[in-house]
């Protein structure tokens, strides 16, 4: 700090002795697209000039109309400048959502067929000259006859092509700007990006940058995805942000950060129903931590983070199962076959059980979801079944174990006991594989093993890890015949781990 800077508030004070007023909120103009305004930090300034970019099919026009009805419902006049499309085109698009253009004040400036014929040529002066000159005369009259609170150009890249140099195109845009400022109106301007990825004359006059992005990747429906490039004087959320477009409009998923989630909440431990799995555990599992359930195909990890969402729904609690590898109906089909009472609870709620298909959703969008459901009162556990069809389902997708990471740190500051199913490769003998290795993420893991005695196929449950207590460290055969079964601890037989245990003598005194 330099000596001639205050360094008391009342150093600041005028010369009459009063402290300075605080600077005013500026007023904010909401988009009214789900997620938007929660990335903006409430909105956009309002009466300043914002540029909306993105390749066509990426979702700006029905942004823009979004814009425009909100507005309507907030009793603003709003106008609709149009270089590209028909009014046809439009209303087409708004029904497609089921909205309606009744109240939004259209103005189509595309060249009509006569402008096509040969006595309608300019001979004298390019046509570059007049018809943007018309073009620009005809906006700001409309602009005065309505005086909009809002207004959506669309697009820039008529009017690039119109100005045919770098700077006349900007001292339209900029005049533009300056028009719709000083009459207190929030301009939205759409950009195709033609004129380049990197439209420096653009960017370098809005007040604003929403950049809309949409990613094909090599199986399933595309991507999209939105990032707020420039918002001046304003916070925002950083990054990348998925987004959907489906009747109804524009539902954008901000990027999730877990230190927004914070609330205070008990380590209060949740049983599993049985007690010798409690006993395992240390008690059961805690508020607020995650539990990975890992062992090979068919050893029970399924039915394990079933039986939490049993015990759950018994004690008046709510759990979320969110399935990708099995249907609801085989997991009720396995419940009675398991005498685990989970088909009540299903049908009145308690459990909600939900089949996700990563082909056709986003992880921003699963999270999103995730997140929506451990809000409801009542939820203490949540079950991801499995992490292999979250994470190995969208290949193309990079950084989704640092995503998996917010979002089991979001779900333990709600309160939330989170439950992994992760499936590892091998069954009998040698090292298992895990080709998602989330261990690491885990504040619990229990590990499921098969192995083998005279013959015999069996189970075997441990805990290897648990950082919120102390916990059992014997491996109990696990069993599951008319019901989940854990017996006493394996102490005759050494190896379990490896799959074929070796009998030891148990001397009466424990000692081997």
């Amino acid at each position: 700090m330099s000596e001639s800077q205050p360094r008391h508030p009342e150093a600041a004070a005028p010369a009459g002795g009063r402290p300075a007023e605080k600077p005013r909120e500026p007023e904010l103009a909401p988009t009214g697209v789900e997620g938007l305004d929660e990335i903006l930090g409430g909105g956009l300034t309002a009466g300043r000039l914002y540029l909306l970019e993105g390749y066509p099919g990426s979702g700006k026009t029905t942004i823009a109309l979004q814009f425009l009805l909100e507005g309507l419902q907030r009793g603003e006049r709003v106008l609709y400048v149009t270089l590209s499309e028909t009014g046809e085109e439009l209303r087409a698009a708004a029904e497609s959502h089921g909205w309606s253009l009744e109240g939004i004040t259209l103005r189509e400036l595309i060249p009509s067929e006569e402008s096509l014929q040969p006595e309608a040529q300019y001979t004298v002066f390019h046509p570059s000259e007049v018809e943007l000159a018309d073009t620009t005369r005809t906006i700001l009259a409309d602009a005065e006859a309505v005086a909009p609170r809002r207004v959506v150009f669309d697009s820039l890249s008529e009017m690039r092509l119109l100005a045919s140099s770098a700077l006349r195109y900007r001292r339209q845009v900029l005049a533009l700007k300056q028009f719709f400022t000083r009459r207190g109106c929030t301009a939205l301007m759409i950009d195709d990006r033609s004129g380049g990825d990197d439209d420096r004359q653009l960017r370098s006059i809005a007040n604003g940058i929403i950049l809309l992005e949409q990613l094909h990747p090599e199986y399933g429906a595309e991507r999209r995805r939105v990032s707020i490039v420039k918002h001046r004087a304003s916070r925002y959320r950083g990054g990348y942000h998925d987004f959907v477009i489906r009747p109804g409009g524009v539902r954008i998923f901000p990027r999730l950060v877990a230190a927004e989630e914070r609330h205070q909440s008990s380590r209060e431990q949740l049983s599993s129903g049985l007690s010798k799995l409690d006993t395992l555990l240390g008690g059961g599992v805690e508020r607020g931590t995650s539990t990975l359930i890992a062992g090979a195909a068919g050893t029970g990890k399924s039915t394990i983070s079933l039986q939490f969402a049993s015990a759950a729904a018994a004690r008046g609690e709510r759990a979320c199962l969110f399935l990708f590898d099995e249907s609801p109906t085989t997991l009720l089909m396995r419940a009675r076959g398991l005498n685990i009472p989970a088909e009540e609870p299903i049908r009145d709620g308690r459990i909600l059980v939900r089949q996700v298909d990563p082909a056709e959703l986003s992880p921003g969008e699963f999270a999103s979801a995730v997140l929506a459901e451990a809000r409801q009162p009542g939820t203490s556990i949540v079950v991801i079944d499995s992490l292999n069809g979250y994470l190995n389902a969208m290949p193309e997708e990079r950084f989704l174990v640092t995503q998996l990471h917010e979002l089991l740190t979001s779900l333990g500051q709600l309160g939330i006991a989170t439950l992994l199913v992760g499936v590892q490769h091998g069954l009998i003998g040698g090292a298992l594989d895990s080709p998602v290795d989330a261990s690491y993420l885990a504040d619990s893991i229990v590990q499921l093993r098969y192995f083998e005695i005279a013959g015999e196929v069996r189970q075997a449950i441990s805990v290897i890890k648990k950082r919120a207590g102390p916990h059992e460290r014997t491996i109990r055969e696990l069993r599951m015949d008319g019901g989940l079964q854990l017996g006493e601890p394996l102490r005759e037989y050494q190896g379990v781990l490896t799959g074929v245990p070796t009998k030891v003598f148990v001397d009466p005194g424990g000692r081997g």
